[in-house]
């Protein structure tokens, strides 16, 4: 369990990010007013996501490596820090759908048949609904993790390791 502390520290971080993130799109109107928005707005949230997932690759490396942390260190800590993520993230949503922002399924579902994504609102609701984004969630943030874990070690791994006799 010590040996993945530093990976659950930080996804317990990512997590608290991601609802700050949450109520900042419901506060600026994301969820409601400005609804045609969130679909390209919403990806923002990359920018603060890849930055935690390197600043926990950065903590693994100083405090459990002591600088010395190789690329496939660094990839399994990812992987492992992605799936707590991942395992968190329904909680989440269920947060963020029931607590913080309950009006944006409804928002949503009726915008979406208003612009003719959807022909009826009962197919808007098979598509946006908590069950549908825990389960989205959960694999976008395991599937992220890693590909950002896999390109970030490329520059935070030890690139001249130094050797203990």
């Amino acid at each position: 369990m010590k040996n993945i502390k530093i990976e659950i520290k930080w996804a317990i971080l990512f997590s608290i990010m991601g609802l700050i993130w949450m109520l900042l799109e419901k506060w600026s109107g994301l969820h409601s007013t400005y609804i045609d928005y969130h679909l390209y707005l919403t990806n923002l949230f990359a920018i603060p996501a890849i930055i935690v997932m390197v600043f926990a690759l950065q903590n693994k490396k100083k405090s459990f490596y002591n600088e010395q942390m190789s690329y496939k260190q660094g990839l399994v800590s990812g992987i492992i820090l992605s799936m707590i993520i991942a395992l968190i993230s329904p909680l989440t949503q269920w947060i963020t759908s029931f607590i913080i922002t309950p009006e944006y399924f409804p928002n949503v579902v009726k915008r979406s048949v208003e612009l003719g994504y959807y022909a009826t609102l009962e197919e808007a609701e098979a598509n946006f609904n908590y069950k549908n984004y825990a389960i989205q969630g959960a694999i976008g943030a395991l599937i992220m993790g890693i590909a950002t874990t896999a390109i970030a070690m490329i520059f935070i791994r030890t690139k001249n390791p130094k050797i203990h006799f």
